[in-house]
């Protein structure tokens, strides 16, 4: 049975489409281990069944797309650890394969968007939250490269090109893009009102513009509050789906290592951020099934199977 019944961006067109939550707060919940440097990769090489459970609650709590666990595989981070290229391609294969098993398992349509995370992510140390890395536009595309090449051999429906820092990731990205021709969103992480490294967002969001292969573009993995500014600021440059999928807004306290309470928790006003353009909805860390479940009640137009 088909995972979707057309392309993500044919339904982008007509309606509004729910993506799933975090991947790491769900494995956690399920119990899994996600210490380490490799965070939810750890888990697809352990315990794929986990994370395929994972996607599977997502689904049945009425997403329409699945978000892959490759966010952090990188093919020189995995070598740093003694895996070989063959080896990581596997797992980039896998982290597409489990996402496709549980969308075909749902009782409605759902597509498969592999993750492709910003190149901060693989350095497992935060810097995908301040950006700036000391790479330029085509070293940056270099690294990109080989594991977007290894998960669209895997089929996705879409590359989910998130957590972005700083355009001029973004533009490395793109030059890829338009290698391959696949479709993908682009997502940038925002803070106080500019790109994680502090650029302008009409600036960041106006790349996207001009991209074929962009389906949508918009912000992940930020505060909820950030999210409208965000969404006005991509609707003066471009045309296009957007998107938004924040996390909860809590903010760590490396001192106490504890999380503080989000200023503003769901249900969050997806009204006004679809009326400015945003046609992806969802959640990134520490948004649960419950949460996408009233995100999906709220939107409905899940597709359903005969």
């Amino acid at each position: 049975m088909p995972r979707a019944s057309g392309p993500l961006a044919e339904a982008l067109a007509d309606r509004t489409v729910v993506l799933d939550g975090g991947l790491s707060n769900q494995l956690t919940a399920q119990g899994c281990d996600l210490t380490g440097g490799l965070w939810t990769a750890r888990v697809l090489d352990e315990r794929p069944e986990q994370v395929e459970a994972a996607h599977t609650a997502y689904a049945q709590a009425g997403a329409e797309v699945l978000i892959t666990a490759s966010y952090q595989i990188g093919y020189g981070a995995f070598a740093a650890r003694g895996r070989d290229r063959d080896a990581t391609t596997a797992l980039l294969h896998r982290s597409v394969a489990l996402a496709a098993r549980a969308a075909e398992a749902a009782d409605h349509d759902v597509w498969v968007a592999a993750s492709v995370g910003p190149y901060g992510a693989v350095l497992a140390d935060g810097s995908e939250y301040r950006g700036r890395y000391g790479l330029g536009v085509r070293a940056l595309a270099a690294f990109h490269r080989p594991r977007i090449e290894a998960l669209l051999a895997a089929g996705p429906d879409v590359l989910a090109v998130e957590t972005l820092p700083d355009p001029d990731e973004a533009e490395a990205v793109i030059t890829v893009l338009a290698e391959t021709g696949a479709p993908a969103w682009l997502s940038y992480t925002v803070a106080g009102g500019s790109t994680r490294s502090g650029r302008p967002l009409p600036e960041a969001f106006a790349l996207a513009a001009g991209a074929p292969q962009v389906v949508a573009v918009g912000v992940n993995c930020c505060d909820p509050a950030e999210v409208l500014p965000a969404l006005e600021a991509a609707a003066t440059v471009t045309t296009k789906p957007l998107l938004a999928y924040p996390n909860d807004g809590s903010v760590w306290d490396a001192a106490t290592a504890t999380w503080h309470p989000p200023a503003v928790t769901p249900p969050w006003p997806t009204a006004a951020w679809h009326r400015t353009g945003a046609r992806l909805i969802g959640g990134c860390c520490r948004i649960g099934p419950t949460d996408i479940a009233h995100l999906a009640q709220e939107h409905g137009g899940r597709g359903r199977r005969a």
